[in-house]
C-alpha cells in the first residue's frame, strides 16, 4: 500500500474504512466515536443566531438574506416564538413541542400559517411550544446554515435573555441587532458581551441605515462603545438588499452591507468550523489509529519473536492490571463529578437568590422613594431587564464552573495521557416565568373632589354651629374656611393613605414576581446541572472504557499469537505488517491534517487511502 496523502482520495472513503477496521477488531466504542465525526463531516451545519431588542428589524434582516418573505414582518411585535430555517428540497414546517418528563414532540403545520403560530396555539395539543422548525429551498440554507430567527429580547413582554444566552451556548455565530435611529444602551452592551463568552464568533449589525440620515455617527459611536471587545460592527440595510434582489442590482446590494456580512460568516463561521471539523476528525483518526495499533503491535511482537511475545504479554498484564485500577478508581472521579455537581447547584442557586435579592432591595427603595402608581410600567420593564440579566450572569457562571469541573475530572486520567474534554454547553435555557399584575389605578378627577367636600363637610358645620353662638350663619366665611382647611387635610391625609396602600401592593406584586421567577429558575437550573452530569458522566466512562478494552484487545491478540502454530506465523504476520502499515499511514494523515489548514475537510474534499488492510 502507498503512503496516504491528503486529496489522495475522499475524507469519507477514509472515514469509511477506519469505521470498517474499528468493526472487523470488535471495537464498537470507536465505531460509534466514527460515525458521530462521519455525520458531522457529511452534514455540516452552521447554527447562527438572530436576536437583538425588540423592533430592530430581525425577521426582515432574515427574509432579506435568504431573498425570501418567510419571517412575518410588521410594526408590532411579529415574532413571538424561535422559527429555525433550514434547507428543504420542499416547504415544510412543523412545531416542536415540549411537556414536563416527556421527550420533544413534532406536529406539522401548514407552512403559511407560520405567522400566526402563537404560545396558545390550539395545535400545541396543550403542550408548550418550544420552537417552529421550517425547511425552504434556498442555496444559502443548502450550504449548511440553519438561520433561527428569535423574538425581541427584554422589554415587557420580550423573551429572556436567558433563552437567546442558552442559544448561543450551541450557535456557531450570533449576530446581534441594534437599530441606526440610537447607538447601543447600556442593556444592549451588556447583553453582547455576555453573548461573546459563551458564542466564539459575534457580529453587531446596525440595521434600518436606510432610514437614518446620521447612521455613521452612530456606527462610530458602537464601534467606540464595544471597544475592545472582539466583536464585528456591521452596518446592514435590508431594504437596500431586497431591492438589489428584485433588480438584480450589484451596486445596490454594496450599499446595502450584506457584502461584508456574508465576509464575516465566511471568514469567522465556515472557516471556524472547518478548522474544528479538521481538528475533531484529526483526533478521531488519531485516537482510533492508537487504539488498534496496539492490539495489532502487540501480536506482531509475538508472532515475530516468542520471546519478546512473553515479555510483551507481562508488560500487557501489568498495564491491564493498571487499568483496572483506573476502573476501580472509577468511584473517585465519579465521587469528584458528583460532589462537583452538588458544589455547583449550591453555589448556582445561591448566585441567583443572592442577585434576585440585589433586583428586590433596589425595586424597594425605588418605590420607596417614588408613585409606583404613575411609574408602573418603567417599573415592569426595569424589573424584566433586570431578572433577564440576572439570569444571564447566572447562565455565565453555570458554564464556567463546568468547565472548571471537567478539568478537575480530567486530571484523575492523567495516566491514559491527555483526555479530552467534553462538550459542556446545554442550549436550553434557564427561563424567567411570571407576570406583574396591574396596580390598582389612582382615583380620577372627580373622586378627589368627593374626598375633599367630605372631608370638608364635619369642618364647616362644626365651625358653623360654633360661630351661629356669635350670632353669625351656618355658612359664613370663617366655617367655610375652617371646612377649606379641614378638607384639604382630609385629602392629604386620603392621598397619603392611598400612595402607601399602592407602595405596599407595588412591593408585595414584585417579591411574587421575584419569587415566581426563583421557583422556576432552580427548577430549570437543577435540570441543565442534572443533564450536564449525566454528559460528564458518560464522557468520561468511555474514556476509561476505551483504554482498558483496548488492552484487553491486546492482551488477547498476543496470547493468541504465542499459541499459533509455525505454518500459520507467517501468514498472520504479512498481514499484520499490512493493517500496521495502514494503521501508521493513517496516524500521519490525522497529523497532516492539523498542519495543512488549506485543505479544508468535508465529504467533497480530498483525504486518505484506506485502513482495513
Amino acid at each position: 500500500m502507498g503512503t496516504l496523502a491528503p486529496n489522495a482520495v475522499p475524507l469519507a472513503t477514509v472515514l469509511a474504512d477506519t469505521v470498517a477496521a474499528a468493526r472487523a477488531a470488535g471495537r464498537a466504542d470507536l465505531v460509534g466515536r466514527l460515525v458521530q465525526v462521519t455525520e458531522r463531516v457529511r452534514d455540516p451545519r452552521h447554527r447562527i443566531v438572530v436576536t437583538g431588542q425588540l423592533n430592530q428589524g430581525k425577521s426582515r434582516f432574515v427574509n432579506a438574506l435568504l431573498g425570501l418573505d418567510v419571517c412575518p414582518v410588521g410594526d408590532d411585535t411579529t415574532t413571538v416564538l424561535p422559527l429555525h430555517l433550514s434547507y428543504g428540497e420542499q416547504q415544510r414546517a412543523h412545531l416542536v413541542l415540549t411537556a414536563p418528563g416527556a421527550e420533544e414532540s413534532r406536529v406539522e403545520i401548514p407552512f403559511d400559517e407560520i405567522g400566526a403560530i402563537d404560545p396558545r396555539s390550539p395545535l400545541a395539543q396543550g403542550k408548550q411550544i418550544a420552537r417552529i422548525e421550517a425547511e425552504v429551498p434556498n442555496q444559502l440554507l443548502a450550504d449548511g446554515i440553519v438561520l433561527i430567527d428569535t423574538p425581541g429580547v427584554g422589554g415587557h413582554g420580550g423573551t429572556g435573555t436567558a433563552t437567546i444566552l442558552g442559544m448561543a451556548t450551541a450557535a456557531d455565530a450570533v449576530l446581534v441587532l441594534s437599530d441606526a435611529s440610537t447607538e447601543l444602551t447600556e442593556p444592549e452592551l451588556t447583553f453582547v458581551r455576555q453573548v461573546r463568552e459563551l458564542c466564539p464568533a459575534v457580529a453587531v449589525l446596525l440595521t434600518k441605515t436606510d432610514l437614518y440620515p446620521h447612521w455613521q455617527q452612530v456606527f462610530e459611536a458602537n464601534r467606540g462603545h464595544l471597544g475592545t471587545l472582539d466583536v464585528a460592527a456591521i452596518p446592514v440595510s435590508a431594504l437596500l438588499r431586497a431591492h438589489a434582489l428584485r433588480l438584480q442590482d450589484a451596486e445596490l446590494g454594496r450599499e446595502s452591507g450584506f457584502g461584508v456580512l456574508f465576509t464575516f460568516l465566511r471568514d469567522r463561521v465556515v472557516a471556524r468550523d472547518h478548522a474544528a471539523t479538521r481538528q475533531a476528525v484529526s483526533r478521531e483518526l488519531h485516537s482510533a489509529a492508537e487504539h488498534l495499533a496496539l492490539a495489532l503491535g502487540s501480536e506482531l511482537v509475538a508472532l515475530r519473536d516468542p520471546a519478546l511475545g512473553s515479555a510483551a504479554i507481562t508488560e500487557l498484564q501489568t498495564a491491564r492490571t493498571a487499568a483496572e485500577e483506573l476502573q476501580r478508581r472509577t468511584a473517585s472521579w465519579q465521587q469528584t463529578l458528583a460532589d462537583g455537581i452538588t458544589d455547583l447547584v449550591g453555589d448556582v442557586d445561591h448566585d441567583l437568590r443572592e442577585r434576585l435579592r440585589g433586583i428586590a432591595r433596589t425595586g424597594q427603595e425605588w418605590i420607596d422613594d417614588h408613585d409606583p402608581g404613575r411609574h408602573w410600567g418603567a417599573i415592569a420593564e426595569w424589573l424584566s431587564d433586570a431578572v433577564d440579566t440576572a439570569l444571564g450572569e447566572n447562565l455565565l457562571l453555570t458554564h464556567r464552573r463546568t468547565e472548571l469541573l471537567a478539568e478537575r475530572i480530567a486530571d484523575h486520567f492523567a495516566e491514559v495521557g491527555a483526555v479530552e474534554l467534553p462538550e459542556v454547553g446545554d442550549d436550553r435555557a434557564v427561563t424567567s416565568t411570571g407576570s406583574l399584575a396591574d396596580l390598582e389605578p389612582d382615583i380620577g378627577f372627580t373622586s378627589k373632589i368627593l374626598v375633599g367636600m367630605r372631608g370638608s363637610y364635619g369642618g364647616v358645620l362644626m365651625v358653623g354651629l360654633a360661630t351661629t353662638f356669635a350670632g353669625l350663619a351656618m355658612l359664613n366665611p370663617i366655617s367655610l374656611g375652617a371646612g377649606l382647611i379641614v378638607g384639604g387635610k382630609a385629602y392629604r391625609d386620603d392621598k397619603t393613605a392611598r400612595l402607601a396602600r399602592r407602595r405596599i401592593e407595588a412591593n408585595a406584586e414584585v417579591r411574587r414576581f421575584l419569587d415566581d421567577v426563583a421557583f422556576q429558575a432552580a427548577k430549570d437550573t437543577k435540570d441543565r446541572l442534572h443533564r450536564i452530569h449525566r454528559a460528564l458522566r458518560d464522557h468520561f466512562a468511555g474514556v476509561a472504557d476505551r483504554s482498558l478494552r483496548s488492552i484487553d484487545a491486546s492482551l488477547r491478540a498476543a496470547q493468541d499469537a504465542a499459541t499459533m502454530a509455525a505454518t500459520q506465523r507467517a501468514e498472520r504476520t504479512a498481514v499484520l505488517e499490512r493493517q500496521l502499515h495502514a494503521v501508521a499511514e493513517l496516524r500521519r494523515y490525522a497529523d497532516s491534517m492539523l498542519v495543512e489548514p488549506g485543505d479544508k475537510p468535508s465529504g467533497r474534499h480530498a483525504a486518505a487511502g484506506t485502513v482495513s488492510g
